[in-house]
């Protein structure tokens, strides 16, 4: 592997930002205005709730830190999500809110990330980082025994975050091993954050039970030498990944229902009843079992959960074959009064994207539509602009899941380089009048089967070879191997 490939992927991956429609460098009036800022004094009376043991899990190397959590014990205990208040320094219509609107979303690459505010205020101001006092939304969520959200209520107060914790670490320690320091450090934090785990199990076992989809798809991390490209690793689920994610459905459940019991439009996330059921229901007979001719998600999660039990080795390669048959979220519209589709693959009706409004900003747009509702004033946004912004984000979204393949792509090729003719097991991802597509596991990476895709089907197992790569262009081409 050539030295440098830090820098050659860094450059790739702006170019195809560019080629994607993002804005790869903040405006200067943006950055102007981002020398005007400053971490001003609080004069408004909030709630003060510095003293829980709030704390915030995260990548290792994640500096914008959007949400903590904290449980507060008791017959009927309540979970309880703090989330950044990005919108009181990024005032909606400034150069540097503009600029979010138009990228949505912070762009992920593995060589470079493209933040959607300047890390001046996603790592600092607009950050839950440790030891700091903070403004915060507050989630407050009542919780029953069998995994029911018996009430909720939203607020703004004051936190602080007692320890800035990473998913590897706490999810070892949940499995037995020794605590991380920051952990240890806090007293009564370990009790707490086993109460969060228990109750973000029995969170998760509600929506499992209703037909949340039980999937595993671990996504490729690039694991660098110095600047040298060295390999790129599944990153894999795990109980601290699957806490935080169980208690951050938990409160965008909230917040949409808080949204629409006070009248005001709901930009909803949802993903619709999947179209290309029929194959799903091939995959499930291929394996054994019978699925309903109508998509019916508890079917098809007991379904999945039995194949994650007879064949853990493949389960990941199943779950991928249903994400992609399964299609992409969306971001809807919804009017007072107006029903809207739910969430296929989480099983719930009510659900908008609220907890990370440093980095996506349909969240930050519901974050103005929540604090108008707390204040009693009309919401800051009128249907045609929120409607335009639903189709925007959604395609902002795809154009950014596109970037991070295509660069992620790139890095697999140079990984690949002076491996032509090599044969690689693989799984068939997808297959359309556009391409087939298969994925292999070393390195982790999607490729086009551009021979021998004839009657193949997502999900199926192919034996191929390598025979191009680009790059520049992230391509990687395989032929089929015949028995």
């Amino acid at each position: 592997m050539q030295i440098g490939s830090m820098e050659r992927l860094r450059a790739i991956a702006r170019r195809v930002m560019r080629e994607r429609g993002f804005e790869t460098d903040f405006p200067s009036a943006a950055l102007e205005q981002l020398r005007t800022i400053r971490e001003g004094a609080r004069t408004e009376q909030l709630t003060d709730l510095r003293e829980l043991l709030w704390c915030s899990i995260d990548n290792d190397d994640s500096k914008d830190l959007d949400q903590l959590s904290v449980v507060v014990p008791g017959e009927h205990p309540r979970a309880l999500l703090a989330i950044a208040d990005v919108d009181a320094t990024v005032g909606r219509g400034t150069p540097i809110d503009a600029h979010a609107e138009y990228n949505t979303t912070s762009v992920y690459t593995v060589a470079q990330i493209f933040p959607m505010l300047p890390v001046e205020l996603s790592t600092g101001i607009t950050s839950l980082n440790p030891r700091v006092d903070r403004v915060a939304l507050i989630i407050d969520l009542t919780l029953g025994d069998d995994g029911t959200v018996m009430s909720s209520t939203i607020s703004r107060a004051l936190v602080r975050n007692h320890a800035q914790l990473a998913y590897g670490s706490v999810a070892a320690w949940l499995a037995g091993q020794a605590p991380p320091a920051a952990l240890a450090a806090v007293p009564g934090l370990d009790a707490n954050l086993r109460l969060q785990a228990h109750l973000a199990e029995q969170l998760r076992a509600r929506r499992h039970a209703q037909g949340a989809l039980t999937l595993a798809t671990p996504e490729a991390r690039a694991v660098f030498e110095g600047q040298r490209l060295a390999d790129l690793e599944p990153d894999a689920p795990n109980a601290a990944k699957e806490l935080i994610e169980d208690l951050m459905i938990a409160g965008n459940g909230a917040v949409a229902r808080f949204l629409a019991e006070r009248g005001f439009p709901v930009l909803r996330r949802v993903l619709r009843s999947p179209e290309r059921w029929a194959r799903i229901v091939e995959l499930a007979r291929v394996a054994g079992a019978s699925l309903p001719a109508q998509p019916d998600a508890r079917a098809l999660n007991e379904f999945l959960m039995r194949r994650r039990a007879a064949d853990p080795e493949h389960f990941a390669d199943l779950s991928l074959s249903v994400v992609k048959l399964l299609g992409r979220g969306e971001y809807v519209l919804q009017q007072p009064g107006e029903a809207v589709e739910g969430h296929f693959g989480l099983a719930v009706s009510d659900y908008a994207h609220s907890t990370a409004p440093n980095r996506r900003f349909p969240d930050l747009i519901t974050q103005r539509l929540v604090k108008a509702a707390l204040r009693g004033v009309p919401a800051p946004y009128g249907e045609a602009q929120l409607g335009r912004l639903a189709a925007h984000c959604t395609a902002q979204e795809d154009g950014a899941a596109k970037v991070e393949r295509s660069v992620a792509k790139s890095a697999a090729a140079l990984l690949l380089t002076g491996r032509i003719g090599e044969p690689f097991d693989a799984i068939v991802t997808g297959a359309a009048a556009k391409g087939t597509w298969v994925r292999i596991a070393n390195p982790t990476t999607e490729g086009r089967l551009i021979r021998g895709f004839e009657g193949v089907r997502v999900g199926d197992r192919v034996r191929v070879e390598l025979t191009g790569l680009d790059v520049e262009r992230g391509f990687i081409d395989f032929a089929r191997l015949r028995a």
